[in-house]
C-alpha cells in the first residue's frame, strides 16, 4: 500500500507550449549538450558554475521537471522503500507504537522523491507474497519493526543485497544496521521507581520472549531487583504478548498467588490498559493497593485512569533515523570484492521514566 507518493506539477509562466519540456529544449536554450544537461539535473560536479548557472536558468524558465521514472531506471534505483511489519493486522492499527514509527518514517521521507510502501506480513501467505515482491528488486531498501527471533526476513534481504534496517533486533549480535531504544534500563528504572516508593513485591508482565525487545525488558527487571534488593521470585513474571488480552490474563494470574504483588512492570502500555481493566473489575485501588508502571509512554497512558506512570521510549525519533539511516545505505557506494565494509550502523537511543498518578 502506498503512503505517500510525490504531487503533480503545474507548468510555471513562460515554459513553451503545452507539452513536457524535454531536455533537448533545455539544452537547446541553455547552450549546451545534452549529456551536460543531464549532469547538471543529476548534480554532477563535472560542470563548471557558469554553464550549471545556464542550466539551472534554462530549467526554471522552461519549467522542465526530470522524468524520474527514467533516472531510477538508469541509475538502477526504484526511488521506493517498504516499511515491514512482521505483525497481525489488528495489532499495527491498535497500537500506538507502530503509528508513530509511521510518522517519524515519514517526517524522515517529506522532503525526498522516495516512496513509502506500508507492507503488513501478518501469516505465512503474506510472507511468501512479500519474498516474491522484493526479489523482483521493486524498492531501493527495506524498514522492518518488530522482529522475532526467528524471522528469516532479514536473511532474505542480505541474501537479495537489499540495504534494511531494522528496530527491534533479533539477538545482541544483529548484524544489519538497526536503531533501538535501551529497554534493559528502561526497565531497570520503571523497578527502581517501584522499590523507592516502597513496593517490595514486584511483578512484571512481560512481551512475547521471542522478541529481543522484550527480553531486554525482563532483564532490566530482574537487575533492578537485584540493584534495590529485592528477591527474585519466577512466579510474579506473568508472560504475555503485547496485547491487551495478554494484560487482562497476566493480572488474574498474579492475582491469584497465595501472595499477590503490591506493584507490577507492564512491559507495554497496551498491556497495561488489560491489567487495570483486571483491577478495577475486583476493587483494587491504584495505586494504593498496586501500583502500575507501564513501558513505552504511549497516548494510552496520558488517558488512563488514573494516568499511567510509563517507560519512555523516543518511538518517532526512532522512525525517523531509521529512515535516514536506510537512505544513507542506499547512497553508500557498493565496494570491490574483497574490500571490507565499515562497521553498520547501531544507534542504542536512552529510554525515560515518566512518573505520573499510578505509580
Amino acid at each position: 500500500m502506498a503512503i505517500r507518493e510525490t504531487g503533480g506539477r503545474s507548468t510555471p509562466r513562460g515554459a513553451r507550449g503545452a507539452g513536457r519540456p524535454t531536455l533537448e529544449e533545455v539544452a537547446a536554450r541553455a547552450g549546451v549538450g545534452r549529456g551536460t544537461v543531464s549532469r547538471v539535473v543529476n548534480g554532477s560536479p563535472r560542470v563548471s558554475d557558469r554553464t550549471r548557472a545556464a542550466v539551472e536558468a534554462a530549467v526554471a524558465e522552461l519549467g522542465y521537471v526530470p522524468n524520474r521514472a527514467a533516472r531510477a531506471l538508469a541509475a538502477n534505483r526504484t526511488d521506493a522503500i517498504a516499511l515491514v511489519v512482521p505483525e497481525a493486522e489488528h495489532r499495527f492499527f491498535v497500537e500506538p507504537y507502530f503509528s508513530d514509527i509511521l510518522r517519524g518514517v515519514n517526517n524522515a521521507l517529506a522532503d525526498t522523491d522516495m516512496q513509502l510502501l506500508l507492507t503488513i506480513v501478518g501469516n505465512d501467505r503474506d510472507r511468501a507474497r512479500l519474498a516474491h515482491y522484493l526479489a523482483g528488486h521493486r524498492v531501493d531498501g527495506v524498514l522492518v519493526v518488530s522482529l522475532r527471533a526467528d524471522d528469516p526476513l532479514p536473511d532474505l534481504l542480505t541474501d537479495l543485497g537489499i540495504p534494511a534496517v531494522i528496530s527491534g533486533r533479533r539477538s545482541a549480535a544483529e548484524p544489519l544496521p538497526w536503531v533501538d531504544a535501551d529497554n534493559v534500563s528502561g526497565a531497570r528504572q520503571a523497578v527502581a521507581h517501584l522499590a523507592a516508593r516502597g513496593r517490595r513485591r514486584i511483578a512484571t508482565i512481560t512481551g512475547r520472549l521471542d522478541i529481543y525487545g522484550a527480553r531486554c525488558r525482563l532483564d532490566g527487571y530482574r537487575d533492578g531487583l537485584a540493584e534495590a534488593g529485592l528477591p527474585a521470585d519466577d512466579a510474579l513474571i506473568a508472560p504475555g504478548d503485547f496485547t491487551e488480552e495478554a494484560g487482562r490474563s497476566a493480572m488474574e494470574t498474579l492475582l491469584a498467588l497465595p501472595e499477590a504483588p503490591d506493584a507490577v512492570f507492564v512491559g507495554s502500555d497496551v498491556m497495561a490498559v488489560g491489567a487495570r481493566q483486571v483491577l478495577r473489575e475486583r476493587g483494587i485501588k491504584v495505586p494504593e493497593d498496586i501500583a502500575l508502571v507501564g513501558f513505552d509512554d504511549t497516548s494510552i497512558a496520558r488517558h488512563m485512569d488514573p494516568p499511567l506512570t510509563s517507560v519512555r521510549q523516543p518511538i518517532e525519533e526512532m522512525g525517523r533515523l531509521m529512515a535516514l539511516t536506510l537512505l544513507s545505505e542506499i547512497a553508500r557506494p557498493s565496494l570491490p570484492v574483497g574490500v571490507p565494509r565499515p562497521p553498520q550502523p547501531q544507534l542504542m537511543l536512552p529510554t525515560e521514566l515518566i512518573p505520573r498518578t499510578s505509580s
